[in-house]
């Protein structure tokens, strides 16, 4: 037997991760080849561990993605999205056709995060980071909680391309959707065997199948969380898109389903689905909220 194969069973055998439906004696491993590093044992434990720590009624196809509609309310949408327009000229990042804000401090070239305060909006009203933690994703994570946010900004008509979020966080990603809705996409990288047309090539020097694996509607107000070996193995993106036709599970139509439809709650969508009239984006604000592993001791002053 595999050594790494070994390791990983003793790992599964970890008093943290008792409970967990699985028998760590009759593991099988399909999708993850072992022989890299460690780093592909821990990710597997995370994946397994990660069942018991989020509501399973959020869980969207029994993947390890968790989606949470309505994770605020209205109200504080709008004072976030205000709060977010009434930022300085100076905190905004241009980024290609887009621009963002970095919440929490800067990462360095070596993945080590130099700590900067979150903007007070963050951790007082509305308190995003303690309901993020009380959904359970990041219990195990080194900070209990997202210590960085990334915060988007999308135009109608702009996405962004199937990517990886790196190695420098801990996997798993939390994201709220402000203002418009959105359709997250995971893809997967295209194996040896695979014969998808027109396949598009990563910056790993892989192929990627084009065609999504699951496709997500992500609400104005919700939160969908990304952990596991949908954080680990596969990518996600964004199409560049100026409207989106949804369809629903019983339909036969022309348009795209997704995965999370049982979990819509918004009225305007729900009512625009039903009728097949394609949903027009607006601008939409991303909080992208993660916790990075290596954080510097020499913080610096917030920016606020």
């Amino acid at each position: 037997m595999p050594s790494d194969l070994l390791r990983l069973r003793r790992q599964l055998r970890h008093p943290d991760i008792a409970g967990v439906d699985i028998d760590a004696d009759d593991l099988t491993i399909d999708h993850c080849s072992l022989s890299s590093t460690p780093q592909c044992i821990c990710s597997l434990t995370y994946m397994l561990s990660q069942r018991d720590m989020v509501n399973p009624g959020h869980r969207v196809l029994g993947r390890d993605i968790f989606y949470f509609p309505n994770f605020l309310t209205k109200e504080e949408e709008e004072y976030l999205v205000r709060k977010i327009r009434e930022s300085p000229q100076p905190l905004w990042k241009r980024l290609g056709n887009r621009r963002l804000q970095i919440w929490g401090g800067d990462i360095t070239a070596k993945g080590t995060l130099i700590v900067q305060p979150f903007p007070p909006f963050v951790n007082n009203f509305p308190d995003i980071i303690s309901r993020i933690r009380e959904t359970g994703a990041f219990q195990h994570s080194p900070h209990q909680g997202p210590n960085h946010i990334i915060m988007n900004e999308y135009l109608p008509g702009q996405g962004i391309m199937p990517h990886e979020d790196g190695p420098q966080y801990h996997p798993v990603v939390a994201t709220i959707s402000l203002g418009s809705h959105a359709v997250f996409n995971y893809y997967e990288y295209q194996s040896e065997t695979d014969t998808v047309a027109e396949p598009a090539s990563c910056g790993h020097g892989k192929s990627i199948n084009t065609q999504p694996m699951v496709s997500v509607l992500l609400e104005p107000r919700s939160l969908i969380i990304s952990s596991g070996e949908m954080y680990a193995s596969h990518l996600h993106g964004i199409d560049a898109v100026e409207e989106d036709l949804i369809i629903s599970n019983s339909s036969s139509g022309e348009g795209m389903a997704v995965a999370n439809f049982g979990h819509l709650q918004d009225e305007e969508i729900l009512a625009s689905i039903k009728t097949q009239t394609p949903l027009k984006r607006t601008v939409r604000y991303s909080l992208t909220c993660r916790d990075v592993e290596r954080v510097s001791r020499l913080a610096t002053k917030s920016h606020r």
